[in-house]
């Protein structure tokens, strides 16, 4: 097995092992690996659902989406998609998935099923990175800090996605969901500081008001996407990536308009987060 950092500071691509009957030392590294660079990417895999079901069981728990749809023959598999006619996406803007929930999900197995002829790539951004890059005083400011994390504006009956023409795709929600966790976190494996707020789902911090919170929250997302922080993975059939929330954000790109794309996700289930 033989891992290739994908940048200086975010993604490993690994090579040199099948998924579907790779060992448990293998899974072993494979872990640690994708705790340490935030996000890793598998090429040339032969990934039935089975197998991806089957695979996600060896990390531990799997957490049923609430909002995409879902396979009807393997319900832990949500269906990632957009069809030709639809302009919006999925996932299209920086985030950091489940951080609404008491327990975010610890990360996703992603599968690519059916690809555009080009574009779709999906980037990464290190949080480990944006944190280390803030400027001491920053740091000093936001430490101990608390924000408020939701999907409502989002997943909810009449949110953002309900108002697209993706409104019919994903199944809205009557409960109403949120979380508080720190701005900052370590990460449970391997004990690096981590930046946890995120420009999809983050909407205050504990004490202040949304108004109030701008503009330090847009100095937290600034830094969380420089270039530096970043990488990319560029899909093609076999392409399997698998990625740490907590250590991560993504940016689903939508530019392949008037192509359908079909990506398979696992979630993995969490632990609670703590400063």
């Amino acid at each position: 097995m033989k891992l290739t950092p994908m940048s200086p500071n975010c993604g490993v691509e690994i090579s040199g092992v099948s998924l579907a009957d790779c060992s448990d030392a293998e899974m072993s590294e494979i872990k640690q690996a994708i705790y340490e660079h935030g996000v890793a990417m598998f090429r040339g895999q032969d990934f039935s659902p089975e197998d991806h079901i089957a695979f996600a069981k060896r990390w531990g728990g799997i957490d049923i989406n609430n909002y995409f749809p879902l396979q009807d023959k393997y319900p832990e598999i949500a269906i990632v998609r957009k069809k030709p006619d639809q302009v919006t996406n999925i996932g299209g803007a920086w985030h950091t998935d489940h951080s609404y929930d008491q327990i975010p999900a610890m990360g996703s197995i992603l599968v690519a099923r059916e690809l555009p002829p080009k574009g779709g790539d999906t980037l990464f951004a290190h949080m480990g990175a944006a944190y280390d890059s803030l400027p001491d005083e920053l740091k000093a400011e936001i430490e101990g800090l608390e924000a408020f994390h939701t999907a409502d504006h989002v997943y909810q009956e009449g949110g953002i996605y309900a108002q697209t023409d993706m409104g019919g795709e994903l199944r809205g929600q009557d409960l109403k969901t949120g979380a508080v966790h720190p701005v900052v976190i370590r990460h449970p494996h391997t004990g690096r500081k981590l930046l946890y707020v995120n420009s999809a789902f983050t909407i205050n911090f504990v004490g202040k008001t949304r108004e109030e919170s701008m503009p330090l929250l847009q100095k937290l997302l600034a830094a969380a996407v420089r270039d530096d922080n970043q990488c990319r993975v560029e899909w093609e059939p076999g392409t399997v990536a698998i990625w740490d929330n907590r250590t991560t954000w993504h940016n689903a790109l939508n530019d392949y308009q008037g192509y359908y794309r079909e990506m398979h996700r696992i979630t993995l289930s969490g632990e609670a987060l703590a400063a």
